[in-house]
């Protein structure tokens, strides 16, 4: 599948954000954005995602039942179990008789499975993402937006968690749209990467392969 943006326009009182705004995703690899923070990057997945309101314009291709939300914020709720939060989650989606092998099976997948009856607070930031993803995943979308998500863990989880998530998309195919502001960890996905200019935005430039090699090249624009 393929999302296209088309003619957004979207203003913020006198400040535009996109002003004829028009991008292109493919599902082939992962899309990944970047740019300057405030340039208008997570505004986009919102937009994308039917959380923001815009002037005009479309995005084609998809619709919100199709979309999957990993945010920055766990958002889990503290009161309930990591299993009772992605039942809250799923059980719009699954049946009783299938929902709880549904769960063990993607908490295995991330590898958490052990802590399936633990509540948010006894998680780790590792842990608690790691939920997120497997909440991504338990609904059967067909786009997972990120905006983000690995902002706050340290370098070796980070990477740690990263290996995991492309493992588990080789298994369960998603188009996923990255908003990130660490250009090592676009590259490091290894799909492609636009990079956003300053408001109203335009594209600077959009690189689809040898990233490593681009890695100057694409330091100089952002």
């Amino acid at each position: 599948m393929n999302i296209s943006v088309r003619n957004l326009n979207k203003s913020y009182g006198n400040e535009e954000i996109f002003k004829n705004f028009n991008l292109d995703f493919c599902d082939e690899k992962v899309n990944c954005i970047i740019g300057k923070s405030g340039c208008g990057k997570s505004t986009l997945l919102n937009i994308i995602a039917g959380l923001t309101e815009i002037q005009s314009g479309e995005i084609q291709g998809v619709s919100l039942s199709d979309i999957s939300y990993i945010f920055q914020e766990d958002r889990l709720i503290e009161w309930l179990t990591v299993k009772e939060n992605l039942e809250l989650a799923l059980k719009k989606y699954y049946d009783n008789a299938v929902i709880d092998k549904k769960i063990n099976e993607l908490l295995e997948l991330v590898g958490i499975y052990d802590i399936k009856n633990k509540y948010p607070n006894a998680l780790s930031g590792g842990m608690k993402q790691r939920v997120n993803i497997a909440r991504a995943f338990g609904k059967p979308s067909k786009v997972i937006l990120m905006d983000e998500p690995f902002k706050s863990l340290d370098y070796k989880l980070k990477y740690t968690i990263i290996d995991e998530f492309k493992n588990l998309l080789n298994k369960e195919k998603r188009m996923v749209i990255l908003v990130t502001h660490d250009l090592d960890e676009a590259i490091y996905f290894q799909g492609n990467i636009t990079v956003f200019s300053n408001k109203p935005v335009e594209i600077k430039g959009i690189f689809d392969k040898d990233l490593y090699k681009c890695k100057n090249e694409i330091l100089k624009i952002i």
